[in-house]
C-alpha cells in the first residue's frame, strides 16, 4: 500500500500504524509544526463533553486524544484498530478503557453515546460512508459527531505552498523522526487525496447527519466538521 489512490485494506493500514505507534505522537508534533495540541484543544472544544456524558473517541490511537474528555469529567471509551497503538496507550494511559474496534462494524449498542469524535482516522477508514453511518447508529438522538481532518487550504497560494511541504518536506522529516517514514509518505498522499470541506459535509449529510457545518482551522489546513443525529 503506496498510493493514496489504492483501496485501503484494513489490516494494512493497521499495521502501519503498528510500526509507528512508539514515536506517533511526537512526530506529529514535530510534522505540524506544533499545530497538532491546539487542534486537538479545538476538538475538546467542539465536543464540549462535560461529566456525566459518554463520548466514543474513534481512531484515539494512544489516547492522548481522549486525555481532554476524560479531564472534563466525561466518561470516555478510545477505540482504535491498531493493536499497537492501543498497547502503547495502555503503558502510557493505564486508566484509559482502551478499546479494539472498526469504524466500519463497531462494537456498541444503538444510541449509546452522547458523541462521538474521529480525529485524523477517517481518511484511514476504507468505506468512509459505511463508518459515518455506524457512528450515527452508536450516538443517542440528539447527540453530536465531530470530525477533525486535515483538509484543503483556502487560500490558493498557501494551498501550493502547503502541497509542496507535503510531498517534499515532509519524507525527510519523517525519516528524522519516525520509526517507519514510508507511513508518513501514505498519510501525505492520503491527505491530498482527501475531499474538501463541502465534500464531506455532503458526505455526512448522506448517511443521516443533521444540522452539518465546519470550520476551518490553520486556513484550512485541518477543518473541524460537526453534525447531529436528530431527536
Amino acid at each position: 500500500m503506496t498510493r493514496a489512490s489504492l483501496d485501503k485494506q484494513p489490516h494494512e493500514v493497521a499495521a502501519m500504524f503498528d510500526d509507528v505507534a512508539a514515536k506517533y505522537d511526537l512526530t506529529n508534533d514535530v510534522l505540524s509544526l506544533g499545530q497538532a495540541r491546539a487542534w486537538r484543544r479545538a476538538v475538546a472544544e467542539a465536543v464540549d463533553a462535560g461529566p456525566g456524558d459518554l463520548v466514543l473517541d474513534l481512531g484515539a490511537g494512544t489516547g492522548t486524544s481522549s486525555l481532554p474528555f476524560a479531564e472534563a469529567g466525561a466518561k470516555v471509551v478510545p477505540c482504535d484498530f491498531s493493536v499497537g497503538m492501543l498497547t502503547e496507550g495502555k503503558h502510557r494511559h493505564p486508566e484509559l478503557p482502551l478499546t479494539a474496534g472498526d469504524a466500519t462494524r463497531l462494537p456498541f449498542a444503538d444510541d449509546t453515546f452522547d458523541a462521538v469524535t474521529i480525529s485524523f482516522a477517517l481518511r484511514n477508514v476504507q468505506e468512509t460512508e459505511t463508518a459515518l453511518r455506524e457512528m450515527h447508529r452508536v450516538t443517542k438522538p440528539g447527540g453530536k459527531l465531530v470530525i477533525c481532518e486535515f483538509s484543503t487550504p483556502t487560500w490558493t497560494p498557501f494551498r501550493t505552498v502547503y502541497t509542496e511541504y507535503l510531498m517534499r518536506a515532509l519524507p525527510p522529516v519523517a525519516t528524522a523522526v519516525s520509526s517507519n517514514p514510508d507511513a508518513y509518505v501514505y498519510l501525505a498522499e492520503s491527505i491530498r487525496a482527501w475531499p474538501d470541506q463541502p465534500a464531506l459535509a455532503a458526505r455526512m449529510q448522506e448517511s443521516g447527519w443533521s444540522k452539518v457545518a465546519w470550520r476551518n482551522l490553520t486556513g484550512g489546513i485541518v477543518a473541524l466538521h460537526r453534525g447531529y443525529k436528530s431527536a
